[in-house]
């Protein structure tokens, strides 16, 4: 996935990956408060944008190219959200900066320390941390793929803290920030920005049905984030309508 970009495909355990990689990366629901203990640098404005002569055909998974996709994504996000908003007459701030750490408790939210093998936007510090050795993992796993999910996922969340969104339950707003996901990824392919490869629908699909909670975990209680179905359908509702199917009116 990416523009003009193909991929291997994803080995067997790519359905399982996605599972934990999703199911553990949204801390809180996306919204704890907080600033990192040991920031990265501020970042001058968006990302550079990405250019068809700059994102490769994935047939390695080097750290470089994992650091390339990201960066990708980031910066397709930034732009999305300022068109998005600038249509409606409003200014985009974009977040402010995206915190790669490598250790437990190397970067807190809001006084918690972070875990390994996470992932979550921090509100108050406005700044989207990962674990960067898990998240290379999933991508040599995966695919790029993952990576457009989870940073349009976290970024939703940045978005919503903008919009002023604040639901009661932990679940309405992740499954909105699924449909977010889904619309970035889905109105990029449709313009042209992003290309899927064969096959990327089907992992998108069988990665959403793997994340869903618990059936036995009560929808109402703390970071619920929803069922499988429910995940799935928020997310591929998001992708085939855009964000008029994701209540941000």
């Amino acid at each position: 996935m990416g523009e003009k970009a193909g991929r291997r495909r994803p080995g067997p355990l790519a359905g399982l990956l996605v599972a934990v990689v999703v199911a553990a990366g949204c801390m809180g629901g996306g919204l704890d408060q907080g600033e990192p203990e040991q920031p990265g640098p501020r970042r001058n404005g968006p990302a550079a944008s990405p250019g068809a002569d700059s994102t490769r055909a994935d047939g390695t998974t080097s750290v470089a190219e994992f650091k390339q996709d990201f960066s990708d994504a980031v910066g397709i996000a930034e732009r999305y959200w300022t068109d998005r908003f600038r249509a409606s007459g409003k200014q985009f701030q974009p977040i402010r900066r995206v915190v790669p750490y490598t250790r437990s408790g190397e970067v807190s939210c809001g006084g918690e320390a972070l875990p390994r093998n996470n992932a979550v936007y921090c509100s108050a510090g406005d700044f989207i941390a990962y674990d960067v050795n898990w998240s290379v993992g999933a991508f040599r796993q995966v695919g790029d793929a993952f990576l457009f999910y989870l940073l349009g996922h976290e970024y939703a969340h940045g978005v919503q803290v903008r919009l002023g969104i604040r639901y009661n339950f932990t679940i309405q707003q992740e499954l909105q920030a699924d449909c977010m996901a889904g619309a970035y990824i889905g109105d990029n392919v449709r313009s042209g920005t992003l290309t899927l490869a064969e096959g990327d629908l089907d992992e998108f699909r069988e990665g959403l049905l793997a994340v869903g909670d618990d059936p036995n975990q009560p929808w109402f209680a703390e970071g619920s984030h929803g069922t499988a179905e429910q995940r799935t359908d928020s997310f591929f509702r998001g992708y085939e309508n855009s964000l008029d199917a994701c209540g941000l009116g």
